[in-house]
């Protein structure tokens, strides 16, 4: 892809090498142009394979449309997910944001917005790390991806995931079924983030014992060495479940534990377990803590909304 000079006052040209990319990069019906015609107060127009830019924003539509090219050269797809999430970073953000994780050896996964950056970046350089904010802002699903990063990268052995095995809100009443076939729909938000970021491989990975993916009472008694740890939901526990395992990493470990403290499922609504584990261990050595808003959910933008409105009203 090559940029050229101006063509006229206040329009930036693109030149791209490839039709079909380019075909991509506009998407459907154009919406990814469409979209930073909106977001950016500018306009696109396409010829043969030229792109012209006008308006106030052009820079870093021009910025965005040539990383976005970029991904496709490199063989990723490129969405509207794709584009929301460059025009949530500054060019500044972006130039120091940590780049793509492989999570397998077809599969890419990118933080889409400068605090999942910073996430990501906090669980390359911390063994223990707690990820807490609203529903939406990624924090299982960049834990996930991570774990499957490490494992791909043979730096650790297991990927071990765990949550409460609480329902919320609801009365299930006696599941049928064997052990697993009980605990199963309490553990599906996990098995959804590993099958999203490792494909089929997951599958095999789990029937192999290398991912196990159990209720929180599977871990006691036990030492998880040479694993990467996730505890999802921990807003669920008890401080006597909180600390039993964080006690269980072993040599070579890393845990994160991901939590949305305005959804606990305990009596009373009170995150007993997560908020003690917070104000204890905060400013200890070798553990971090990532805080995500509403303005950092990367679900659809209806999503957002509701959790800021929730927020609103104390909720």
């Amino acid at each position: 892809m090559k940029k050229s000079k101006k063509s006229i006052s206040e329009q930036t040209t693109l030149e791209f090498d490839n039709n079909k990319l380019l075909a991509a990069l506009g998407g459907a019906h154009e919406k990814n142009f469409a979209r930073l015609e909106q977001r950016l107060d500018v306009e696109i127009t396409q010829r043969g394979n030229r792109v012209a830019v006008s308006g106030s924003g052009r820079g870093r539509a021009a910025t965005i449309l040539s990383a976005l090219y970029a991904r496709l050269e490199a063989g990723e797809s490129v969405t509207l997910a794709e584009v929301d999430s460059e025009l949530r970073f500054s060019e500044s953000a972006r130039a120091e944001a940590s780049g793509a994780i492989r999570t397998s050896g077809a599969r890419l996964t990118r933080p889409r917005s400068p605090v999942q950056a910073a996430y990501l970046e906090l669980m390359r350089t911390n063994p223990l790390v707690f990820g807490i904010g609203p529903a939406g802002t990624g924090k299982t699903y960049l834990a996930a991806a991570f774990g499957a990063h490490m494992l791909y990268q043979r730096r650790v052995e297991r990927l071990i995931l765990s949550r409460p095995a609480l329902e919320a809100g609801e009365r299930l009443g006696f599941l049928p079924g064997d052990l697993k076939e009980k605990i199963d729909p309490y553990l599906r938000p996990l098995y959804d983030a590993l099958f999203d970021v490792l494909g089929e491989q997951a599958g095999r990975l789990i029937e192999q014992g290398v991912i196990e993916v159990a209720p929180l009472a599977f871990m006691r008694g036990r030492t998880l060495s040479r694993a990467f740890v996730i505890l999802d939901e921990a807003q669920n526990t008890t401080p006597a479940q909180m600390k039993m395992v964080l006690t269980r990493l072993g040599e070579e470990s890393q845990m994160v534990i991901t939590a949305d403290p305005g959804q606990s499922d305990l009596p009373g609504g009170r995150a007993e377990g997560l908020n003690e584990a917070l104000s204890i261990l905060e400013g200890v050595e070798g553990v971090a803590i990532q805080r995500f808003s509403d303005a950092d959910v990367v679900r659809h933008a209806l999503v957002s909304r509701i959790v800021r409105a929730y927020t609103a009203k104390g909720r």
